[in-house]
């Protein structure tokens, strides 16, 4: 037996991955367990809980590989301090103190925390384990590979081929031209939180227009083979700070939005010159990455590319390459940001231990399961209705045509930050004022933020156009709601016509794969508007008390977990 167990973390979306005998046998982020959103720190609780969902001990790791080199990230921060200096001096502290701490020493504290001895842990390549984490669970025998995010150790973006069980690396593009730093200072200057908010600045900038070109020219230069430059003046990259943007970005951009302010696109001139910056972001995102993958088309000849990175999770950027770029086939594992470096440094070490290569991922349910009997005990001490079904997918429906919205919680839960049906929360695709409820009572979120439908796959082209495809099954692209349509699928079409779309193929999530043939033929569409189960500035929910604390706190009809049905008194 080979178990390679993989590590993320000390930055953001720390998770750790199992791969044993060249099976991804489980892959959990931190924030699930610890149930604190964006966990950055090391994942105690992850590695324990991919032990024991394999039955593993750590006596029985062959070795643990961090995601990437903390040694060659110490000799960029440095680097970059010197070459910013003076205007770096006051950050020296906060970065050196940053990284001579913990992360420098990451090694021995997974040692320690894992209890296994040093010489069993290693490293690899942030970038290379994005590329592995993407390209080995792919369909796809041969792929080009393209990396994209803030910065891994000293690289910001990266172009590989990747053959059978090799990763070979063509090209990079070092830090500080980041589009992953570009995206996130332009979602701190919009209001929102980085590396939580840049799909809320992805969702805004379909009700703006992107007249602010010229602008985002003096932001960013791009070069006719794809490559890109960003002007350092207008960030702040030696300050390690929430920003990422210097004074000179509000000086030519006007000032930033304060964070926390409702927002009023409808009456109010100055957000809707907001969401025209996002717009103008998008489009420059998009050109970006589009010319990125273009020249990943000329490079490999390859028909397949494989996207990972945190980039890599714009969705709509993701259309415009499946559509545009030259390959016939795109894929995105759903972890695609900096969780997804555990999964690629797990099959980096598994594969360099002669392990095959795993088989392609079918669904992300790679977390733990969910305890029907703990669910039952808990209800019981907190005076909820329970009751077991005997058909389910039935009642649910029921429900949901009756204009109920449900919590639905079953098997083990997804890996990445999308709901795939293992912990979701439903309602049906028609009703805009379920759209609204949802977004202002229950998870209390900004009102141009759009849902997703997740339909059988059998079906999606009837209603969606590029579905099903590769990167339909994880929702890391949009289609175009076919215009017949949009009425009858209101609350989950986007301002812009689009809808970000989950298709569910035969043995995927069997039990949310169940409401959705009841939905067909109870109403003769075969889906649902899908969201996931958590509450504002929460993770997604994964145990039975995590289920539970929400149906308490939230204003939803109930929730089902497996064939139990949970109500509030009353």
């Amino acid at each position: 037996m080979v178990a390679i167990l993989g590590i993320s973390g000390l930055y953001h979306d720390a998770a750790a991955a199992l791969v044993v005998d060249g099976v991804v046998v489980a892959a959990i982020q931190e924030e699930r367990l610890s149930r604190l959103k964006n966990d950055p720190g090391l994942p105690r609780r992850a590695v324990t809980a991919c032990l024991r969902i394999a039955g593993l001990t750590a006596a029985d790791l062959d070795s643990v590989v961090f995601y990437e080199s903390p040694f060659r990230k110490l000799e960029r921060v440095l680097h970059w301090l010197m070459r910013s200096y003076p205007r770096s001096v006051r950050h020296f502290p906060r970065a050196l103190s940053a990284q001579l701490g913990d992360k420098l020493w990451v090694l021995d504290q997974l040692a320690e925390l894992v209890g296994i001895p040093r010489a069993r842990v290693r490293t690899t390549s942030h970038h290379l384990s994005h590329a592995a984490s993407a390209f080995l669970v792919s369909p796809y025998a041969d792929a080009a590979i393209l990396t994209v995010d803030g910065v891994g150790e000293d690289v910001t973006t990266a172009l590989y081929r990747g053959c059978g069980s090799q990763i070979e690396l063509l090209s990079a593009l070092p830090f500080p031209h980041s589009l992953g730093l570009l995206y996130a200072a332009l979602t701190a200057y919009l209001g929102f939180e980085v590396n939580e908010g840049e799909h809320k600045v992805m969702g805004l900038s379909a009700l703006g227009r992107p007249r602010y070109r010229e602008l985002f020219d003096k932001l960013v230069t791009l070069h006719a083979d794809g490559s890109f430059e960003l002007a350092p003046r207008y960030f702040a990259y030696e300050a390690g700070g929430e920003l990422g943007f210097s004074p000179a970005l509000e000086r030519l951009l006007g000032p930033r939005r304060r964070p926390g302010l409702t927002w009023a696109l409808e009456s109010s001139e100055t957000d809707q010159r907001y969401a025209d910056m996002a717009a103008t972001l998008q489009c420059v995102t998009e050109e970006i990455l589009l010319g990125l993958a273009r020249r990943a088309k000329r490079e490999t000849g390859l028909d397949a590319l494989c996207l990972a990175g945190g980039v890599a999770l714009n969705a709509v950027a993701n259309r415009r390459i499946a559509r545009e770029a030259g390959f016939s086939r795109v894929f995105v594992q759903p972890a695609a940001g900096d969780a997804g470096g555990a999964l690629g440094a797990a099959l980096l070490g598994a594969v360099e231990a002669g392990d095959p290569r795993p088989a392609p991922l079918r669904d992300a349910a790679l977390g733990e399961l969910i305890s029907v009997d703990e669910a039952r005990a808990l209800a019981t001490e907190l005076g909820l209705h329970a009751e077991r079904l005997s058909a389910p997918a039935e009642r649910v429906c029921e429900l949901l045509v009756g204009g109920g919205i449900v919590g639905l919680c079953s098997g083990r839960f997804e890996w990445g930050p999308r709901a795939l049906g293992q912990r979701s929360l439903l309602a049906l695709p028609a009703k805009v004022e379920l759209r609204e409820r949802l977004n202002r009572v229950i998870k209390q979120r900004e009102p141009f933020r759009p849902f997703a439908p997740a339909v059988l796959a059998a079906r999606a082209a009837e209603f969606f156009s590029d579905a099903p495809s590769d990167l339909t099954p994880f929702m890391t692209s949009v289609c175009d709601v076919r215009q017949e349509f949009q009425v009858s699928l209101a609350a989950v079409t986007h301002v812009d016509g689009t809808a970000r779309v989950q298709t569910l193929g035969a043995g995927v999530a069997p039990l949310f794969s169940a409401v959705l043939s009841q939905l067909e033929r109870t109403t003769g569409v075969p889906i649902a508007l899908n969201t996931s189960l958590n509450g504002p500035g929460e993770p997604i929910v994964a145990h039975a008390t995590d289920a539970l604390a929400f149906l308490t706190a939230h204003a939803v009809d109930a929730l089902l977990i497996e064939d139990y049905l949970f109500r509030r008194p009353g």
